[in-house]
């Protein structure tokens, strides 16, 4: 038997004005102790979901080996979910990022993308180089719900 995840927020102060200390509107997949896993819900990216440190964390250093090696299971799980999603909405890279300069909150960005896509291949955040590919998202849209199930019983089932 395994211990139950050590939450991150041991002896770290809520921080109030923390937009992922204080979620609103979140579309949660899974979430235990230490990380909770959530569809982006960002226009034009339907493929898009965020790990996200349960306690304020500022660094990635800062967050304790164990949790870190979790939250990279984590992300990895979620990226395999995507790669088995049938052919015709699989994205064709899976792009991982950890910025946190606009919220200084430890978080995992795990993201399909698809040559389509309006920005492929610079990143999401980048000018838009083409229309949103409409037919695509409306069919990666009717995946979602199919998606999430998968993503949160791989997620369960990790140690």
């Amino acid at each position: 038997p395994t211990s139950p995840p050590r939450p991150l927020c041991v002896n770290r102060p809520v921080m109030t004005d923390c937009l992922l200390c204080h979620p609103q509107g979140e579309l949660v997949i899974h979430e235990d102790a230490a990380w909770r896993c959530i569809r982006a819900m960002e226009p034009g990216f339907p493929l898009f979901y965020r790990v996200i440190a349960q306690g304020h964390v500022r660094e990635w250093s800062e967050v304790p080996d164990d949790q870190a090696w979790r939250a990279m299971r984590w992300v990895r799980a979620i990226e395999q979910a995507l790669l088995a999603l049938p052919e015709a909405v699989r994205p064709h890279k899976v792009n991982l990022a950890q910025l946190g300069n606009v919220v200084p909150h430890v978080h995992w960005h795990v993201i399909g993308r698809r040559e389509e896509d309006s920005h492929f291949p610079a990143p999401i955040w980048a000018v838009a180089q083409r229309p949103e590919p409409q037919a695509l998202l409306a069919a990666q849209a009717a995946a979602l719900a199919a998606l999430d199930a998968d993503i949160a019983a791989r997620l369960a089932a990790l140690p």
